[in-house]
């Protein structure tokens, strides 16, 4: 089986898990026997563009010449099965699924974020969720509000390319929802049910996992949407020392206000950013982790890398979040949900402490049902396969 991936990587100076996932996946496809070729743009080379592409910019998402002109060549020359998109972004284009289908292949998109309906792909603004451009033909309220890089120019051509290609995204052959919260979002979009699978991403085995340790562990940007302050103020409901440590890794725009709170409280630790390294001595340090989202967060990853280390997991009942916990698992959750108030999230802090250790065994079953890789790879060629043997 030979599969395109078509993906415009982000900026290096930003990690993007979206980036790393890609990556992740490509090489377990191969590793599965699957020929890929990777169609692959990458925003940092916008700086290093002639003056002329840089003119054609502002319109590449909308259609990017070049982009459909190479990925022609490519469709010409190899004949591939299926064409799976991830980030189209400025310099490919949705326009790429029109192409794929142009040369007769059909085409798969994993949806990362909401950017069919949402400019900045997140339904978060001002501190809170928002939706207010779903349901509309344009999204004038992305424009009015800067939504897009903080301008409004940005903005309208973001606004404008999801209004235009409204019909190019309807035609996709199948979408990859990478929870079921996303293909709730995907069937208001108007996708068929039919047309939608359920499939998450997967990391790598960390291997049998450590004796549960003690407290709780945050790991995660820093910032407003990843709810520090929303977990600071739970965690200060509680006498210093009552739920064990709380050791918060990570970096961000938040930075300030978790040292601050670490000098106040002796059972709070900041530990910084953390390599490889740092991150699985942490997890097996700790007893529950915790995702305390204050927006509909896809996909955190931290909370599979959890549980492929058999520790539950204390989340905000938004987004991915009860999803990737096993709130509707047969077999049970691997976990616990709330919502995003400090006084819930301070009443069920006890109870995880509590709960971790008869929970520790469960985690990790749920990741080896759902997210190992051996099962989540056999899935998407599962995906392809369907669509390959299928006519157009």
């Amino acid at each position: 089986m030979r599969i395109v991936v078509a993906h415009n990587r982000y900026r290096e100076a930003q990690p993007s898990g979206e980036n790393t996932i890609v990556d992740v996946e490509i090489a377990q496809l191969r590793a599965a026997g699957v020929e890929v070729l990777p169609f692959i743009r990458s925003s940092d080379e916008i700086p290093g563009m002639s003056k002329g592409a840089k003119t054609l910019l502002p319109i590449s998402p909308i259609y990017a010449p070049k982009a459909q002109q190479d990925l022609s060549r490519l469709l010409t020359e190899h004949r591939p099965d299926v064409l799976h998109l991830h980030n189209p972004y400025p310099l490919l284009s949705p326009w790429v699924v029109r192409t794929a289908h142009k040369h007769g292949v059909p085409v798969v998109q994993t949806v990362h974020n909401y950017r069919q309906v949402c400019s900045s792909g997140l339904y978060f603004r001002d501190g809170r969720i928002c939706q207010d451009c779903r349901g509309k033909v344009l999204g004038v309220p992305a424009i009015t509000n800067k939504c897009y890089r903080g301008s409004t120019v940005q903005s309208a051509l973001m606004a404008t390319t999801l209004a235009v290609h409204r019909g190019t995204w309807h035609s996709v052959d199948r979408f990859i929802a990478l929870t079921s919260a996303v293909a709730d979002h995907l069937r208001d979009y108007g996708v068929p049910a039919d047309r939608i699978v359920v499939k998450p991403n997967a990391i790598p085995d960390p291997g049998p996992p450590a004796p549960s340790g003690e407290g709780f562990l945050f790991l995660g940007r820093l910032s407003p949407e990843k709810g520090i302050d929303l977990l600071l103020e739970a965690w200060r409901r509680h006498p210093d020392g009552a739920l064990g440590p709380l050791r918060i890794a990570g970096d961000g725009e938040l930075r300030p206000l978790v040292e601050a709170a670490a000098a106040q409280r002796s059972d709070l630790t900041f530990l910084g950013p953390l390599d490889r390294a740092g991150v699985r001595a942490a997890l097996d340090a700790s007893a529950v982790v915790l995702a305390t989202s204050t927006w509909h967060d896809v996909l955190p990853t931290v909370i599979i890398e959890a549980l492929a280390s058999g520790r539950p997991v204390l989340g905000t009942a938004l987004g991915g979040i009860p999803y990737l916990v096993g709130m509707d698992d047969p077999a049970g959750p691997s976990g616990w949900v709330v919502p995003p108030d400090p006084a819930a999230l301070a009443a069920a802090l006890p109870t995880a402490a509590a709960g971790a250790a008869a929970l520790s065994a469960p985690a990790r079953l749920r990741y080896e049902r759902t997210f190992h890789p051996d099962v989540v790879t056999k899935r998407l060629i599962d995906v392809y396969a369907s669509l390959a043997r299928a006519p157009r």
